[in-house]
């Protein structure tokens, strides 16, 4: 890309973020599990530890580490099996954001700039390709295609960010990107069960990984924070085995089941996050 070019991307993000918060809360409002809103404040430890803590990127490369064992566990036991003939090839399941590219720049922008997330500023960041690699995610996706594993890399980014995220994931060092392997949404429903099953219908899934339960199963979807503990309790055995979770605490669905899944506005969502808390002598 020409300098000229990176120029004009960057000051249309920056234009995004410097327009007024309140013209800002007027436009389309994005997925549950980004709300919308300038009070942002509360999150600055979350994007704090995700961009300086050791402790993050430890357990970004204690996860991969742990994908790399099973991966291995299952490339054995396939070895020894001889795989039948007809067989479906083998293939790993990302998602994108916080899993595999650290957007915590875009999220400290907004904070910055005392902004509002808007569609608009994000389409501006995805467009200029620059969000870095959760630590251990290429390495590890980069050994899978080495023996042979394909990776699909399914997202709730929807087309017009798509040439930006495929730029973005090349430009990172991920392999096999391509337009048939990254997957955007393109229904309303947030849904990556029908893009699962498209990947099935050719590949066996070994592995699955993501920050959000929904990127593992509808199972998790639209439930409360209880259902959501219980349905992980129900499913224990497949955490470190078919799903593999990157920590993410800047945003996502869990935050969305604090807020009853509803679209609060700032004072009330402000609200639930102090009556949820459990202390010792007050309970919610």
């Amino acid at each position: 890309m020409s300098t000229r070019a990176k120029f004009v991307r960057g000051l249309v993000l920056t234009c995004f973020l410097l327009v007024p918060v309140e013209l800002l809360a007027q436009t389309p409002g994005p997925s549950m599990s980004r709300q919308p809103g300038s009070d942002n404040e509360y999150q600055v430890g979350a994007i704090l530890w995700t961009q300086s803590s050791a402790e993050y990127r430890a357990l970004a490369y204690q996860a991969f580490s742990l994908a790399r064992l099973r991966l291995d566990q299952e490339l054995a036991t396939q070895k020894r099996g001889r795989a039948a003939r007809g067989a479906k090839p083998l293939a790993i399941v990302v998602d994108v954001d916080e899993t595999v590219l650290d957007n915590s720049r875009f999220q400290a922008e907004l904070i910055l700039r005392n902004a509002a997330y808007t569609p608009q500023a994000w389409l501006a960041w995805c467009e200029r390709a620059e969000a870095g690699a959760v630590p251990g995610a290429a390495a590890f996706l980069n050994y899978a295609a080495q023996r042979g594993v394909k990776t699909f890399y399914i997202t709730n980014r929807r087309q017009p960010e798509k040439a930006g995220t495929i730029k973005n994931l090349i430009s990172a060092g991920f392999p096999g990107v391509s337009e048939e392997t990254v997957m955007i949404r393109e229904t309303s429903s947030p849904s990556k069960e029908t893009r699962r099953e498209k990947v099935r219908a050719g590949y066996r899934i070994v592995m699955l990984v993501g920050d959000n339960l929904n990127d593992f199963s509808d199972d998790f979807s639209g439930k409360l924070m209880a259902d959501r503990s219980a349905q992980v309790d129900r499913e224990q055995a497949e955490f470190g085995a078919q799903y593999i979770v990157i920590p993410n605490p800047m945003y996502g669905d869990w935050e969305s089941a604090v807020y009853d899944n509803k679209p609060l506005n700032e004072s009330e969502r402000r609200a639930k996050r102090r009556e949820t808390l459990r202390g010792i002598t007050t309970q919610p």
